[in-house]
């Protein structure tokens, strides 16, 4: 095949850990109608990459490219697409969970998944982004519709999702409480945090009550643990789903509220995320970058835990 019409892709046959991962070379993806094809430009990695790499959760067995972040330029657009024309950066995260693909040089997906990028971050920023900052985004403020002045508990908050999950709960007014290691506990302060919780030496069900949203990305008994830390009517959304109603009835007989919550693609989120770039709210810490080639290397360091922040592939 031509490499006018061949890509690099990091792909894997069998599930397994960071080693199974390899550079392929794979046919090009078209534009279809209402869709834009991106030169990929910086692919975040997140937790649910390497979960996915290892036990095929939602998308069963390999092969498979893995990857929902994006930032990078539009290349071609498909029919009908009046959003974007050719050379527009856009960042954005592909349709969870079936849409991934993006730890490549070129990906397609419906116009409406994209942003512009911010002009005042680079591709690496941007590329960390999406699917934290929707996740936070759509839990906060979506789902609980956090106001000023709320008492708002983020678990890991140091991590992909909470360390963005603590920008926006503040640039929504909210009193922000946060579980982490003390050795992060600088790094939140300087994020905005009013309260930290060393989960190593305190257990916050404990140390903390009346809080009016719980944001949870640990799950097991972190869930149950933090239903009786909210105030009558407070509303608890773990990001770990388990697909059963005892949660909701386990809320009900406390008097507080519980959700289960995957993150959704969403052009206007992703707008919204982009306006709070801009105004200076979000910014992500960026923890390692890699080039696309060593993906492995980036699943490697993802899964000691031990980062702090967002791991990003820059494509060439």
């Amino acid at each position: 095949m031509s490499t006018q019409h061949t890509m690099r892709a990091i792909s894997q046959d069998i599930l397994g850990g960071p080693e199974v991962l390899k550079e392929v070379e794979v046919e090009r993806p078209a534009p279809r109608p209402n869709e834009v094809l991106v030169r990929v430009r910086a692919a975040g990695v997140n937790p649910t990459d390497w979960k996915h790499r290892a036990t095929g959760r939602f998308l069963g067995e390999p092969p498979f490219v893995l990857g929902w972040d994006v930032s990078g330029v539009v290349e071609a657009t498909g029919t009908g697409v009046a959003l974007f024309r050719p050379g527009d950066e856009v960042f954005g995260m592909l349709s969870y969970p079936f849409g991934h693909g993006s730890h490549a040089q070129y990906v397609t997906a419906p116009a409406r998944t994209f942003a512009l990028k911010p002009s005042n971050i680079d591709h690496t920023q941007a590329g960390a982004l999406p699917l934290v900052s929707l996740t936070a985004w759509q839990a906060l403020v979506e789902t609980a519709n956090v106001q000023p002045g709320q008492r708002v508990l983020i678990h890991a908050a140091a991590g992909g999702v909470g360390h963005v999950a603590v920008q926006i709960a503040k640039a929504r007014g909210a009193y922000v409480i946060g579980t982490a290691s003390a050795g992060k506990h600088e790094f939140l302060r300087g994020l905005g945090a009013d309260e930290l919780i060393d989960y190593r030496e305190t257990n916050f069900a404990a140390a903390v009550r009346d809080v009016d949203v719980v944001l949870d990305t640990i799950g097991g008994d972190y869930v149950h643990r933090s239903l009786r830390i909210l105030r009558k009517g407070g509303l608890l959304v773990t990001l770990v789903p388990r697909g059963s109603k005892e949660l909701p009835r386990e809320a009900e007989k406390l008097g507080v509220r519980a959700t289960e919550m995957l993150v959704d693609a969403d052009h206007t989120g992703m707008k919204e995320i982009a306006a709070l770039v801009e105004a200076g709210w979000l910014r992500a810490t960026i923890a390692g970058t890699f080039p696309l080639a060593e993906a492995a290397k980036a699943h490697a360091l993802g899964e000691t835990g031990r980062t702090t922040g967002k791991l990003v592939l820059v494509v060439d």
